[in-house]
């Protein structure tokens, strides 16, 4: 079951090319939604904007070299690895989520493009990648659902409370899990049910590609973009206008800041770990 292409078995009742065009429809509505998202909450213009003022207050120029190698941090670090979790099992989550999602669109692509009929014998290893990226896609968006959610866990909400912006994730896990019931089902030869599934996992899927202005679908692009700026601000010296981490006990420092002297003496004492001082339980 686990080696068999679900597409192709469903090529009898659904055509190739209409399966294809619905991918590229998708591929469309992704785009169109993450344009209208940037255009209606300005988010592209808010961060040129902001990349452009921090530029003015910078202490110092990053060169092209540096730039490239804080985009390889970027990408090894909150991207390929999301090391901004603190948590270790919302990252595990998420790294679950995000490879799953990525591996299942992927291998559905390659799939309904180019093994699209029982006769293009699809390899088993990519069948079998594709059924193994809806696991990773539930395992870490139920993990993600019932343990880790902020209102779940810190606010003590019941898991079933839905809001608006829970419209990504609850999409997600109905296309990976309804996906992966209709092809149990359609490999147990089970008829009508096998159908019954199919037509939700389109639903899930199409409401998951075409809601992208109003869920969080379009922050996968944003993020990188962020965390690179991110880091530029740290490195030049800008810091989006937010005070160094001085020595408080530094002369230098308590003549600059003569209330710091003032308030706290001389030899300020430790004032501690602060928000450190408990464990990150939830993001």
């Amino acid at each position: 079951m686990f080696t068999s292409n679900p597409f192709a078995e469903i090529s009898s009742l659904i055509p190739a090319a209409v399966m294809q065009g619905y991918v590229i429809l998708m591929v469309l509505l992704v785009i169109g939604g993450t344009v209208l998202d940037m255009i209606h909450k300005g988010s592209a213009k808010y961060f040129f904007e902001n990349a452009k003022a921090a530029q003015k207050n910078a202490k110092r120029t990053v060169s092209s070299g540096e730039k490239a190698s804080l985009a390889v941090q970027t990408v090894a670090n909150e991207v390929l690895t999301s090391s901004e979790f603190k948590n270790p099992k919302r990252r595990i989550s998420h790294l679950f989520t995000m490879y799953g999602f990525i591996v299942f669109v992927a291998t559905s692509a390659v799939l309904i493009f180019s093994y699209p009929t029982p006769a293009d014998q699809a390899p088993a290893l990519l069948s079998f990648l594709w059924h193994l990226g809806a696991l990773m896609l539930c395992f870490g968006g139920y993990w993600f659902w019932f343990f880790i959610r902020v209102d779940v866990f810190a606010e003590g909400y019941p898991w079933y409370r839905l809001a608006r912006a829970d419209l990504f994730i609850v999409s997600l896990l109905a296309m990976a899990t309804f996906g992966l019931i209709w092809s149990i089902l359609q490999a147990t030869s089970a008829g009508a049910w096998s159908l019954f599934f199919f037509v939700l996992f389109v639903i899930a899927s199409t409401t998951l590609f075409s809601t992208v202005l109003w869920s969080k679908f379009a922050h996968m692009f944003f993020k990188p973009a962020a965390a690179f700026q991110k880091r530029v601000i740290k490195a030049d010296g800008s810091l989006e206008n937010l005070p160094q981490d001085y020595d408080l006990t530094d002369p230098a420092v308590q003549a600059k800041y003569p209330d710091i002297p003032e308030y706290m003496g001389k030899n300020p004492p430790d004032m501690g770990l602060g928000i450190k001082r408990e464990a990150p339980n939830h993001y």
